[in-house]
C-alpha cells in the first residue's frame, strides 16, 4: 500500500461493491468481541469516548461500538453500501451516518476520540487520509486498524478456495497484493509506536452461504459475466470435495493495529 500506488487507487475504488451490497450484509465475517477488549485494556477505551468509523460499509465494525455505549460517525463514500449500513444500525440511536472519505470526512476539527477502520483501510490515500485523521482527533486521540485477513494455507479449503479466487478473480492478485502488511501499518503511523494483535475468527458455510459469500467479493466476476458461472460450478465442486456435515470452515484472523499520530506525521 506505498504513496506512489495511491493506496491501490482504482478509479472506481469508492463503487466496486455496489452491486454487492446484499451478499456482503448477508455473508461478511463479523469482528469479536476482543477487540474491545484490547482496545479498553491499551487505550482505556470506554463507553464515553466518541468514534469516527472511516469506511464504515455496512456497518459492522460500527456496531461493535455501539454495543459498547458509543457514539458513532460511519463516514461512508459508497451510497449503496451507507444506506445498507443506516438499515443495518437503525435501532441504534447514537450512530450518525456520514456522507464522506477517508481523505474528506466532512467532520468537525478535534471531535473524536477514536478513528477506526475495517476492512476499507487498503483504498485510502495514505497521506491525505493521515492529514484528515490529526485533524477529526482530539488530543491524545488513537486509531484502530482491525481487519479480517481469511487464512490461506492451514486447511485443504482454504488453498482450493485461494486457488479458485486466483482463476477466476478479475483484480484478484492486484486487490491482494494491496491488503495492509506491517510495513504499510509502520509508514502509516510514520514511527513504531503502535501495537499489533492477532485474534482468531472463523465462519461456518453451507453451499448457500457459500455462494454468497463469494459473490460478496468486489474482485469476481457477476451474474452475466462468461466467467460467472463456470466459477460457480467450479465453488461447487470444491465444495463438495471439502464439506463436511454439509459445511466448511473458513478461518481469518482478526489483526488489530492500535495506535496515535505523532505531531508531524499529518504532515510527512
Amino acid at each position: 500500500m506505498s504513496e506512489a500506488s495511491g493506496a491501490v487507487n482504482f478509479a472506481d475504488a469508492k463503487n466496486r461493491f455496489s452491486n454487492r451490497v446484499a451478499d456482503y450484509l448477508r455473508y461478511r465475517p463479523r469482528y469479536p468481541e476482543g477487540v474491545l477488549d484490547f482496545l479498553r485494556s491499551h487505550s482505556h477505551l470506554s463507553p464515553a469516548h466518541t468514534v469516527a468509523d472511516i469506511g464504515s460499509g455496512t456497518g459492522f465494525l460500527s456496531e461493535l461500538f455501539l454495543k459498547n455505549g458509543n457514539p458513532v460517525f460511519g463516514v461512508e463514500p459508497n451510497q449503496e453500501m451507507r444506506e445498507a449500513g443506516e438499515e443495518y444500525l437503525a435501532e441504534y440511536p447514537r450512530f450518525t451516518s456520514i456522507n464522506g472519505s477517508a481523505e474528506a470526512t466532512t467532520l468537525p476539527d478535534s471531535c473524536v476520540d477514536f478513528v477506526t477502520v475495517g476492512q476499507a483501510f487498503h483504498w485510502f490515500k495514505p497521506q491525505p487520509t493521515r492529514s484528515e485523521f490529526a485533524r477529526i482527533l482530539r488530543p491524545d486521540g488513537w486509531i484502530a486498524i482491525v481487519w479480517n485477513d481469511r487464512t490461506l494455507s492451514t486447511t485443504g479449503f482454504a488453498v482450493s478456495y485461494e486457488e479458485l479466487l486466483v482463476r477466476f478473480g478479475t483484480d484478484y492478485s492486484r486487490v491482494r497484493d494491496s491488503y495492509p502488511q506491517k510495513k504499510d501499518i509502520l509508514a502509516f503511523f510514520c514511527h513504531g509506536n503502535f501495537l499489533t494483535h492477532e485474534l482468531p475468527n472463523f465462519q461456518r458455510f453451507d453451499l448457500e452461504s457459500l455462494r454468497g459469500r463469494l459473490r460478496s467479493s468486489s474482485y469476481v466476476p457477476t451474474e452475466g459475466d462468461p466467467k460467472f458461472a463456470p466459477m460457480m460450478a467450479a465453488l461447487d465442486t470444491l465444495f463438495a470435495a471439502h464439506q463436511q456435515d454439509g459445511h466448511v470452515l473458513m478461518e481469518f484472523s482478526t489483526w488489530i493495529h492500535l495506535g496515535q499520530l505523532t505531531s508531524g506525521s499529518s504532515s510527512s
